[in-house]
């Protein structure tokens, strides 16, 4: 199948550059790239589909599938050291909070929480390394190939890669199941505990909500080794699409134009 796709697009880059395609393929700055219509796996367009790259917190995507499909979304997520300790973006989760595991990731995508992604892994398969094999197994499961996860947040890791596809082929299966979609579509969330007063205003930090028409999902992702990493979606006519941009200085632009591209060549 990924072959299949990879030569549908060496095909149709053929066919722009003898005029059977009106449209004009877009200048993507990404390292690798990938725009899917989610209900087929149809890829629209690639650039380097198959490289192995660092995700970052694109990982978040599978730790979410993860976590609805293993875990209960009204169970209490109990915050331990070391999770509260997790280096990078957070939540400003404190040891011995508690709060639900629905609340919990709704800060690991909208805020990209690294701490709520260790609390949520630790409470919903025992440890972090149990969900980790977890992860790895619905990876394998969804057929990906060149992924392989070792932590539940995309910290770097030279044992924890992925490829554009690969993530556009796990956001494609989590699309389908309704609380991801809800999570992934959300701009602002107000994250209340079980064990304390207060709250804390979660603001998703996917900018292409309420400003690309039909966006609706699904994570941003950075660290120095992996560059700024997004996956896009967006939705129009009934028609998902998914575009993947992985290690680029431009991910909004670069998305915009791979998810504006996708939906000329499908006459959205």
């Amino acid at each position: 199948m990924r072959r299949q796709a990879a030569i549908a697009v060496f095909i149709m880059i053929l066919g722009c550059a003898n005029g059977v395609l009106a449209a004009v393929l877009p200048q993507v700055e990404a390292e690798a790239a990938v725009v899917m219509r989610a209900g087929d796996k149809r890829v629209l367009y690639a650039k380097n589909l198959d490289n192995v790259m660092y995700p970052a917190s694109t990982t978040k995507i599978m730790t979410l599938i993860t976590a609805l499909e293993q875990g209960d979304p009204d169970s209490v997520v109990v915050v331990s050291p070391a999770a509260a300790g997790c280096e990078g973006s957070s939540l400003e989760l404190r040891a011995g909070d508690r709060l639900t595991l629905r609340a919990a990731l709704y800060g690991l995508m909208l805020v990209s929480g690294n701490d709520a992604a260790e609390a949520v892994a630790e409470n919903v398969a025992g440890s972090v390394p149990a969900f980790v094999r977890l992860m790895n197994d619905k990876a394998d499961q969804l057929g990906t190939v060149r992924t392989q996860f070792s932590n539940p947040h995309g910290l770097p890791d030279p044992n924890h890669f992925t490829t554009a596809y690969d993530l556009a082929l796990m956001t494609a299966y989590g699309l389908q199941n309704p609380v991801f979609a809800s999570i992934v579509s959300t701009r602002e969330y107000d994250v209340h505990f079980v064990s304390r007063s207060g709250r804390t205003h979660a603001r998703n930090t996917n900018k292409l909500l309420g400003t690309y028409t039909g966006a609706n999902g699904v994570k941003t992702g950075f660290t120095n080794a992996a560059g700024e990493c997004l996956v896009a979606a967006a939705k129009r006519n009934g028609v998902q699409l998914i575009a993947v941009v992985l290690n680029s200085d431009k991910r909004w632009e670069d998305a915009t134009r791979l998810l504006n591209y996708g939906f000329q060549q499908l006459g959205l």
